[in-house]
């Protein structure tokens, strides 16, 4: 029989079953023993359904698992270069912060009150030689008082001949008795009188003539003009400052030095300088302060710049004082990544997995950075792209030639 017929069959059985002790219930509550008899026949005839069933049922074959896919490998996430630290002899440097200022400035005033400036020769930034003429004042009152003091020595020139010549006849006169001695003294004191006076006057034509020099202003040095107060036709008054003047157009780096690096600087010390906004410059330590700071506990220390090139005086400026030289084990500097203000360096493993390692640094000299602790010598270390990665990445590591590929998809 077709396995849909036999199930239709059984389950008619079943019906039949169930109903049969249904219609027999009130035969069977009327008689006790066909109760029982029909209860037993019942049970019969379900276990014969159950096996026709069961045999009748399609036999399943449970399948085996399948067997688990295959599990992708893991991509690189980079393609990177990897070098390893080299050792160099670098200097030991003492780094410091500061200004720069002019070597010594020059004030150049008015000498003489109440003359008006005419003309201004000199303007700020101008280079200066010693004795140049800054500035003129109006001479007009001056010249007329030179002259005035000219006539006065003329005259007192000429009393003086007078009284020569009368004590020159007294002297001759007085042997003889002709006159007498008191007259003699008389003639012989107005002659030292006339002297006198004619030195008087002579005296005072040269301070006349030195105040009219005085009209011109001139530059006490050779240097560079700093500033200018002098406006045409301001009347200068005694002292007053007209021109500042960086004296022989030298300058200095006055460094601020920590109190316990003192002790390793001494004059004539190389000195790099890096003004800011301007290329470094070349100087040489000329003196340390004697005393330090007690606010700061730092003390000065002047450095000549003989060449200061494009520097100037106020400007900030970041220097490093060589003091001696030493070895250092460096990389390069784009190997080292700053994160949460550590460094960090990414170090390839033999399984191609990067290792997150935190380094300290040192010195910097052009593109190469001293580690000082946290790094082995024989490391390899990516060389660029470490801020793509994360610590236990893998990376393919390519020549250097072939780095700038980048993705190792």
């Amino acid at each position: 029989m077709p396995p849909a017929a036999t199930r239709d069959a059984a389950a008619r059985t079943m019906n039949s079953v169930f109903v049969l002790p249904t219609a027999g219930r009130v035969a069977a509550d009327r008689t006790p023993a066909r109760r029982a008899s029909a209860s037993t026949a019942s049970m019969t005839v379900l276990a014969a359904v159950l096996f026709l069933v069961g045999a009748a049922w399609p036999t399943r074959t449970v399948a085996a698992d399948p067997a688990p896919a295959p599990v992708p490998a893991a991509r690189p996430a980079l393609a990177v270069t990897v070098v390893t630290p080299s050792t160099a002899t670098w200097p030991r440097t003492v780094a410091a912060n500061g200004s720069i200022f002019a070597w010594q400035e020059a004030s150049v005033g008015a000498e003489t009150p109440g003359w008006r400036l005419a003309e201004v020769r000199a303007q700020v930034g101008d280079v200066v030689r010693r004795g140049q003429v800054l500035a003129v004042f109006a001479t007009e009152l001056a010249q007329a008082d030179l002259a005035q003091q000219q006539a006065a020595l003329a005259q007192a020139q000429a009393q003086l001949a007078e009284a020569a010549a009368n004590a020159r006849r007294a002297r001759e006169l007085q042997p003889s008795g002709v006159i007498s001695a008191q007259q003699t003294q008389q003639v012989l004191t107005a002659e030292r009188t006339a002297i006198a006076r004619v030195e008087a006057q002579q005296a005072a034509l040269a301070a006349q003539q030195l105040r009219l020099a005085q009209a011109q202003v001139l530059a006490p040095d050779a240097g560079i003009v700093s500033a200018r107060l002098a406006t045409v036709g301001a009347v200068a008054q005694p002292g007053q400052e007209l021109f500042r003047l960086i004296r022989q157009g030298r300058l200095e780096w006055r460094a601020e030095v920590a109190a316990t690096d003192l002790a390793q600087l001494r004059a004539g010390q190389e000195v790099r300088v890096e003004p800011v906004g301007a290329p470094a410059v070349s100087g040489r330590v000329r003196m340390v302060a004697p005393t330090v700071d007690p606010a700061t506990r730092n003390g000065l220390v002047y450095v000549d710049l003989p060449q200061p090139g494009p520097a100037k005086p106020g400007m900030f400026a970041r220097g490093s004082f060589e003091i001696g030289r030493s070895a250092a084990l460096t990389l390069p500097q784009g190997a080292v990544l700053l994160r949460d203000g550590f460094s960090y360096v990414f170090v390839v493993g033999a399984d191609a997995k990067v290792l997150q390692a935190k380094v300290t640094v040192g010195r910097r000299q052009g593109d190469r950075v001293e580690i000082t602790g946290g790094l082995d010598a024989a490391a390899r270390v990516v060389a660029a792209g470490g801020g793509f990665l994360a610590d236990g990445d893998l990376v393919r590591v390519v020549p250097a030639a072939g780095a700038a590929g980048g993705s190792g998809r």
